[in-house]
């Protein structure tokens, strides 16, 4: 299969569609969002709260919300969707203002939900002729489904200046994203597919790149002479809560990894951008995925692991073994914890690895990038205590900063003690969802995973979960509420 972007970053200027849908004006923002999959899980619990916010703080004006799913819901069953989503948002406080309020609430009582089977023919393509454009269609569906009502939908169906939202997973193979990219390319220009990542909020992406890029002594070490390694770990105790339809099939490697954790992973490893425009900063993050593979070479085995939680405790709650989870098949031999080393064959970073790492039903909350540093050449004999390596920690919700530094005393000042410098970073009040969204409604591609680092990231990690099916790497246990299989480092850090 031919990938649509092997030419390169240049190829996302073009596109094989030549259609009304690329007519949206600069600056010119979405009338309205058109969910499909409006009645499904992801859509009631973390999308329509993501929207409200956006409305409720002002920052979507004019928008009109139009929700379509297979289920037959009457009119007030979508209400009651509504305001069960919109509850935090119309509270006064917070992101939300009084005009903000009164705008949700007129959306909110405008907002119809239609039942469609996007994927008959015709039926999706006569529906977006009724709806006031520039629109953007939201597919939170399953990958296939969307696969599917692409295929039949044609340039003629979408309204002027359509754009085109895609939640991850995007494909489930190298293969499969090639495919749907080749389809989406004959829809609209590439710069009108938002690919929908929560983890790449404005102010994640913008608080790594200012760090790095506006203080030169961070930048002349961000390099493999200085650094050890870098980690980037999101450990959370929910366990299943519900998900096993999706999850039992995706597993954290899917989950988390191939997604989110790459592209964090080439945001802290990227050359800096000449600016802060699209193209540059997406051809540089595509640039560290095309030089990354997991390990140094055939032996999965050693760089990669995976477990899975059995019965256990987690604050007063008592889970159950994973495998006893409602809708959980074990022949699936699904991982709920998992960790790669990635490896970019670059100048600036050959031979340091990047751990990334994820799991469910974990002791504590840790969402973070850990930057080690290596030691320093020589230690002056005489000093006493523990010489612990400078580490950099890049804390993701709340967005924080923590540097730990070996100094002297207090009391003895031969004694080397451990201190952590600490600050807290800009962030948006916005839910994850909201930041995203505020840019697909803006028009502005900056946050939204490009097609050739899609392809990518199931390339750099295929390789892994093949060895993991075929049992190449053995599936271990952790208890739940524990903080992962005692034999991993990443498990006995106490940062």
């Amino acid at each position: 299969m031919k990938s649509t972007f092997d030419s390169g970053p240049q190829s996302t200027s073009t596109s094989d569609a030549e259609s009304p849908a690329s007519a949206l004006s600069p600056g010119e923002r979405i009338k309205t969002l058109v969910i499909l999959g409006a009645s499904g899980d992801l859509t009631g619990r973390l999308l329509l709260p993501g929207v409200a916010k956006l409305i409720a703080s002002g920052r979507a004006p004019g928008l009109k919300l139009v929700g379509a799913g297979n289920d037959a819901w009457p009119a007030q069953q979508w209400q009651d969707r509504l305001t069960e989503s919109f509850a935090d948002a119309l509270a006064p406080g917070g992101v939300s203002t009084a005009d903000g309020i009164a705008e949700l609430k007129s959306v909110q009582a405008d907002s119809t939900y239609h039942q469609l089977d996007v994927t008959a023919k015709g039926v999706l393509g006569t529906f977006l002729k009724t709806v006031e454009g520039p629109v953007a269609l939201y597919f939170a569906l399953p990958p296939a489904v969307s696969q599917k009502a692409c295929e039949i939908l044609s340039t003629e169906d979408l309204p002027a200046g359509t754009r085109l939202v895609m939640e991850k997973p995007f494909g489930s193979s190298t293969e499969s994203a090639q495919d749907l990219n080749a389809t989406l390319a004959k829809l609209v220009p590439e710069d009108h597919i938002h690919r929908v990542d929560h983890f790449l909020g404005k102010s994640t992406v913008l608080n790594i790149m200012g760090l790095r890029f506006a203080n030169r002594l961070l930048e002349h070490s961000w390099n493999r002479d200085h650094i050890e390694k870098v980690e980037i770990v999101f450990d959370e105790p929910l366990t299943l809560e519900n998900r096993a339809r999706y999850y039992d099939h995706a597993g954290a490697g899917r989950d988390m990894i191939q997604s989110h954790l790459l592209q964090i992973m080439a945001i802290m490893a990227m050359e800096p951008p000449a600016t802060l425009d699209e193209e540059d900063v997406r051809s540089n993050i595509a640039a560290v995925l095309r030089a990354s593979n997991v390990g140094e070479g055939a032996d999965l085995e050693r760089y990669t692991r995976r477990a899975r939680y059995t019965a256990g405790t987690i604050a007063d709650r008592a889970v159950p073994n994973y495998l006893d989870e409602e809708g959980v098949d074990p022949a699936n031999g699904t991982e709920t914890l998992a960790e790669v080393e990635v490896f970019v064959s670059n100048w600036r970073w050959a031979g340091v690895p990047f751990i990334l790492r994820s799991g469910k039903a974990l002791g504590r909350a840790r969402k973070e990038a850990v930057v080690t540093f290596k030691p320093v050449p020589h230690l002056p004999l005489g000093f006493k205590g523990t010489d612990s390596p400078t580490r950099l920690h890049i804390g993701f919700g709340p967005e924080t900063l923590t540097l730990d530094l070996d100094v002297n005393g207090p009391g003895d000042l031969f004694t080397l003690d451990r201190v952590q410098l600490q600050a807290s970073l800009a962030s948006d009040p916005l839910l994850p969802y909201g930041e995203v969204l505020d840019g697909v409604l803006s028009a502005d591609p900056l946050l939204s995973v490009r097609g050739d680092t899609a392809e990518e990231c199931w390339r750099i990690v295929e390789p892994t979960f093949a060895a993991w099916k075929a049992n190449e790497v053995p599936l271990e246990d952790y208890p739940a509420g524990s903080l992962g299989p005692d034999n991993w480092s990443t498990s006995n850090d106490e940062s």
